[in-house]
C-alpha cells in the first residue's frame, strides 16, 4: 500500500496533455507522449476528448497539426466550474499563444524567407 501512496498525483494525463500543447501549439502526439510518459495512441484518444468537448481545435499547418485552445473554457467537475483553465494553464505554461490570422502569418512567414503554409480545417 506504500508504494501505491506515493505515486499518485495533482494532474490528470488530460490536464499533461492539454499543457504540453498550450507550451507548443504545434506539438506533435509523440512528443507529447513522451513527456507525459504515455503512449501515443492515448495522448491521440486525450486530444480527441478535449477536441469533442470544446477544449481546444486543431488545424492542419502544412503536414503537422497545430492546436488552438479556446480561451473560455472552463473545468469540467462542479467545484471548480466557474474558474476558466486559462488561469491554470498560463500558471503552469505561461500565456496561452494567440493564433494570427492566415494573412499575418504568410506575411511573417514570407519576411523569415520561408513558403506560407497553407491552413484548412
Amino acid at each position: 500500500m506504500g508504494s501505491r501512496r506515493n505515486r499518485w498525483t495533482f494532474l490528470t494525463n488530460h490536464a499533461r496533455v492539454l499543457i504540453a500543447i498550450a507550451r507548443d501549439p504545434g506539438v506533435r502526439l509523440r512528443d507529447i507522449a513522451t513527456v507525459c510518459g504515455l503512449t501515443e495512441r492515448t495522448v491521440q484518444a486525450i486530444v480527441t476528448d478535449l477536441q469533442a468537448d470544446g477544449y481546444l481545435s486543431r488545424t492542419r499547418d502544412g503536414r503537422r497539426n497545430r492546436y488552438v485552445i479556446a480561451p473560455g473554457a472552463r473545468f469540467r467537475h462542479p467545484a471548480e466550474a466557474d474558474h476558466e483553465i486559462a488561469g491554470l494553464l498560463a500558471y503552469l505554461a505561461g500565456p496561452l499563444a494567440t493564433p494570427l490570422p492566415a494573412e499575418d502569418r504568410a506575411r511573417g512567414e514570407a519576411a523569415a524567407g520561408r513558403e506560407p503554409s497553407s491552413t484548412t480545417a
